[in-house]
């Protein structure tokens, strides 16, 4: 019934959004578009997007989730009372977001790294007995 709906700014969309505004918003959603989905560049353009259609207050009874995220997406873009160059900032400023959590969660992500987790172990497993 809904399929249609994400939790977040659903990064499938990201290419709709290109003629709302003017040329330097146009260049922004032409990379973010083409960046992997990993990079830096598409997280904060989905972050960015996500605060701006404020994406963490949808519900699924809400009016915005019934006619659904693309037209949410195009309604927040159009209506943002800023010009270009402002929701650039709110895109950098969510990059420097992104780029910090990414930076905080890597020595995490190191192996046998300080605040590294343990491996994940098959269900009945047992981890070895240290000698």
């Amino acid at each position: 019934m809904y399929a249609h709906l994400q939790l977040l700014f659903p990064a499938r969309m990201i290419p709709m959004l290109r003629d709302l505004r003017g040329e330097r918003w146009r260049a922004l959603v032409d990379e973010a578009a083409r960046s992997p989905a990993s990079s830096v560049t598409h997280l904060g353009f989905v972050l960015m997007m996500a605060r701006l259609a404020r994406c963490n207050t949808c519900s699924i009874d809400s009016q915005r989730a019934i006619r659904g995220c693309a037209s949410c997406a195009r309604k927040a873009v159009v209506r943002f009372k800023g010009g270009d160059d402002e929701l650039l900032a709110l895109y950098r400023q969510a990059c420097e977001e992104v780029a910090a959590f990414l930076q905080r969660a890597a020595p995490a992500q190191s192996v046998g790294g300080a605040g590294a987790q343990p491996a994940l172990l098959p269900l009945g497993a047992r981890p070895a007995a240290k000698t």
